[in-house]
């Protein structure tokens, strides 16, 4: 009965959290609802109350603070990239706040959890680490699906240049087919060079959107070839050829080093199954490692181990190509 009621908390905080997360951050139903009612001419929304009225000053104060802190320490346009990367619609101030509730959240599930103080600091960590390592994810899943449709974009560039089209009316076809995030970074490519920018300019910002070697290398062969000149379709074809040979060889590292990731899986959750497990077949015999501060510090250390070990595993495995 004990692990059900952490397991219904557990579920009642993830839920709360979410929703608070949706009502505060999540703006664009809104914002649809009150274009169609515009549009469609439409009776004008309801006067929120003095009470909601308030929330909503307070609210947009606090996130105010925010921002100044964020200019005043020089942090607003590093993690306005980092979320753009993520391709997560936050701004960056709304990401302060969603930090902290993170990390209020992670103390009192810790505390809940092992009912000792002396946790806290350990929940307060990672609920802090999450929203990053969530954010990392995020990003590095993103250049990921990037990647994986950046040869057939090229080829398509190629082919259209080859059948008359010019380099903008190539971007914008590909544009109009392409699935997402490509669709979205070339859309907004297009935008700022409708709107003056330079085509240089229009790709550095890209590339900052983006951190992929593979479309670092086709930009960098697109600047030289405006500088220099030649026949694009002709580089283009032999940076398709590149990206290509090496995808096939970063498949083959992945198979090689599977192993030894699998190696790190385990160093990370095989202690806390066996834990688990032992709870459950015997729960006196790991009840001291909970109640007294000895056993807590041990978790603590065991645990900052793990995680020490994990990652070494991950960086000794990880090959770049």
């Amino acid at each position: 009965m004990t692990y059900v009621f952490y397991i219904t908390l557990f579920l009642t905080f993830t839920l709360l959290f979410f929703a608070l997360f949706t009502k505060l951050f999540f703006h664009r139903k809104q914002m649809n609802q009150r274009i169609k009612s515009f549009i469609y001419e439409e009776e004008p929304e309801k006067k929120p109350t003095e009470k909601e009225f308030r929330k909503m000053v307070d609210f947009s104060a606090t996130k105010e603070r925010l921002r100044k802190n964020l200019k005043e320490k020089d942090k607003n346009e590093k993690l306005e990239l980092m979320l753009k990367r993520a391709g997560v619609p936050l701004k960056p101030e709304e990401y302060i706040l969603f930090k902290w509730m993170m990390i209020l959240l992670g103390t009192i599930l810790s505390y809940l959890i092992i009912r000792s103080l002396l946790i806290l600091p350990v929940g307060a960590v990672a609920g802090y680490y999450s929203l990053k390592v969530f954010i990392r994810t995020k990003e590095k899943k993103r250049v990921q699906k990037f990647n994986q449709y950046l040869p057939e974009m090229i080829s398509s560039i190629v082919n259209a240049l080859r059948a008359g089209f010019s380099f903008f009316q190539a971007m914008k076809n590909i544009a109009e087919e392409a699935p997402s995030p490509t669709k979205e970074e070339l859309d907004m490519m297009l935008k700022e060079m409708q709107y003056g920018a330079t085509v240089e300019e229009s790709f550095m910002r890209m590339k900052e959107r983006v951190p992929s070697d593979d479309l670092d290398l086709m930009i960098q062969a697109i600047l030289i070839q405006r500088q220099v000149g030649g026949n694009l379709a002709v580089v283009l074809e032999k940076i398709v050829h590149t990206i290509r040979e090496r995808i096939k060889i970063q498949g083959q590292i992945k198979t090689l080093t599977a192993q030894g990731k699998l190696s790190g899986m385990v160093v990370a959750f095989l202690p806390a199954a066996l834990a688990g497990m032992l709870q459950l077949v015997n729960p006196g015999y790991m009840t001291v490692l909970f109640t007294t501060p000895i056993g807590i510090g041990m978790i603590a250390i065991g645990f900052i181990s793990m995680i020490i070990g994990f990652f070494l595993i991950m960086k000794i495995t990880n090959i770049e190509v």
